[in-house]
């Protein structure tokens, strides 16, 4: 057995509020801070640990001054952001065009918090789906509240029923690192679990792929060569591809840069 210590991935919480799903008995009657197993595993499969960073909400026992998101920086080694629920338009300067992509700014807040800390400590940080469009929005980039009544003639890129089982292609754009980590690769297929996306592209931050159907960003990183450290996220779910299947993207390249990242951070 390897004498070196595991890397340490923090993972933002999802959130579940009590009576969102109507009246349940029980520990649903409480707000709930939970890691999805699929993600776990995903980070699992990269022989690290993952490691659930809890959030403070307005019903905590604890304030939001008792939690320093620094110390969670400094202990792990980097930090992927899960998906879920839509992120809230005010966070980007408008209001909701439906009470149904309202988001959650609860949320919003927190992992905005947590993304400053691990940046600030100069560690690597990764999001998927949802984690996609709020690094975007903090960064001064701006969404599609949903692409299909914004968009017209745009791809679907959710569709109900379907969940992960929902895929179309992706372009790889030439030159980027996404491209440097699978060469020869220029079309790959992806699962699609989104109904916003980015409109406005962050300063700072360069396209990495997109859905060639209608152009929409699909994988975005920090441009790395201004000294800003590592941030990229793409908004597919790398942990619902089936590890080696030959009919969907394989993320392990993706995963391994990331946490080769993490490993040249801790060094």
């Amino acid at each position: 057995m390897s004498s070196t210590k595991p890397l340490l991935i923090g993972v933002s919480a999802r959130i579940y509020y009590p009576g969102s799903q109507g009246p349940l008995p029980g520990v649903f009657t409480k707000t709930l801070h939970y890691l999805e197993q699929s993600v776990a595993h995903w980070v699992l499969s990269g022989h690290a640990m993952a490691v659930m960073i809890p959030a403070v909400t307005k019903d905590s026992i604890v304030l939001r001054s008792d939690l320093d998101l620094h110390d969670y920086a400094q202990a792990l080694d980097g930090l992927v952001l899960q998906g879920g629920n839509d992120v809230a338009p005010e966070c980007y300067g408008e209001q909701p065009l439906h009470a149904d992509w309202a988001g959650d700014a609860v949320r919003d807040r927190y992992e905005i918090e947590l993304i400053d800390a691990f940046v600030q400590a100069g560690k690597p940080v990764f999001g998927v789906c949802r984690g996609l469009q709020l690094i975007n929005v903090m960064f001064g980039g701006t969404l599609w509240q949903d692409i299909a009544t914004q968009v017209p003639g745009s791809q679907a890129h959710r569709e109900l029923g379907k969940y992960e089982r929902h895929f179309h292609a992706i372009d790889i754009e030439p030159g980027s690192r996404l491209a440097q980590l699978y060469p020869g690769v220029r079309r790959a297929t992806t699962n699609s679990i989104h109904h916003q996306g980015i409109k406005a592209l962050a300063p700072g931050f360069v396209v990495e792929a997109r859905c060639p159907d209608d152009g929409t960003i699909e994988a975005i990183r920090r441009d790395e060569a201004s000294g800003n450290g590592y941030v990229a996220a793409v908004q597919w779910h790398p942990e619902f591809h089936e590890p080696g299947s030959p009919d969907t993207f394989d993320d392990s390249a993706m995963l391994q840069d990331f946490l080769a990242a993490c490993r040249a951070v801790k060094s």
